[in-house]
């Protein structure tokens, strides 16, 4: 079951060759974890969609309020007898135009699949990565956004299957690390925790946001918000992937170096603390 612009239903053929996504990418997404009927950090989420929203000059609707978005949301978990879920709200502008749409004017689908584990979950097994160097990512404003337009995530992944690799690393024009396939990175190195600044290109990931302000509150690490060369990965002690849906994730082995995760297990812990005391 499906939620298209509020309908519920099981008709997955509501798409028509006009949808802008499809024919321009003209479209955004929020990838949400949903446990016991809870939407883990929905504020931040709908705040980076309705930002996202503006800076794509895509029309709000009046009731697109965060209570009733969350209403839909769950209403389409109550209809799927979930409430442990996977949840992505694509939104995208209205059939019309060429390159100009005809109307500023939106349209959503939300979609829903079972979670597993209510809580994050630290992985023992292999997670092997390396650069993918084809082609780089432009910093600036939208690669920020979670856009459909995400065909270097698309190679990359292609790239990373054919190599038997577990994911790949995106590389700006400047040549520096900034994220994974699928998640935000962090390098650790003693005390010291880097991250991508988010001018660098990176997502501006929910998750990492959670992890910065965990990071801030502890004297136990230093953060550094800095570019990442693809030098100083291989003498790091840990590097970690996160994401909102599997939360962090060990990177193991990048070519011949590889990565502890002692680190990792404690923030995730502390990420898990965080999420039971509703902050």
């Amino acid at each position: 079951m499906i939620n298209f612009n509020g309908n519920i239903s099981n008709d997955t053929t509501i798409l028509d060759a006009e949808n802008r996504g499809i024919k321009y990418g003209d479209s955004l997404f929020e990838t949400l974890r949903v446990v016991a009927n809870k939407i883990l950090f929905w504020e931040d989420h709908y705040f980076r969609l309705m930002e996202s929203m503006r800076i794509l000059r895509m029309e709000i609707p009046m009731n697109f309020t965060m209570e009733h978005l969350e209403e839909e949301i769950l209403n389409t978990l109550k209809a799927n007898e979930l409430t442990n879920a996977r949840v992505r709200l694509t939104i995208y502008r209205g059939n019309g135009g060429l390159y100009l749409p005809d109307s500023n004017d939106i349209e959503y689908i939300v979609t829903v699949n079972s979670l597993a584990s209510p809580f994050y979950l630290l992985s023992e097994e292999r997670f092997e990565v390396d650069l993918y160097k084809d082609f780089y990512v432009n910093k600036g404003l939208l690669s920020t956004l979670k856009t459909n337009n995400k065909i270097v995530n698309v190679l990359g992944s292609i790239y990373a299957k054919e190599n038997d690799l577990d994911n790949c690393l995106l590389v700006n024009e400047d040549k520096s690390v900034i994220e994974a396939l699928n998640g935000n990175i962090f390098l650790v190195k003693g005390n010291v925790i880097k991250t991508p600044p988010i001018t660098d290109g990176c997502l501006k990931g929910i998750l990492r946001k959670q992890l910065v302000e965990i990071l801030e509150k502890t004297s136990d690490y230093e953060l550094k918000e800095e570019s990442i060369s693809p030098f100083e990965i291989q003498k790091a002690d840990e590097f970690f992937v996160t994401n909102v849906i599997r939360g962090i994730v060990p990177i193991t082995k990048y070519r011949k170096k590889q990565f502890a995760a002692t680190v990792a297990r404690d923030l995730i812990a502390k990420l898990n603390m965080r999420i039971r005391l509703g902050a």
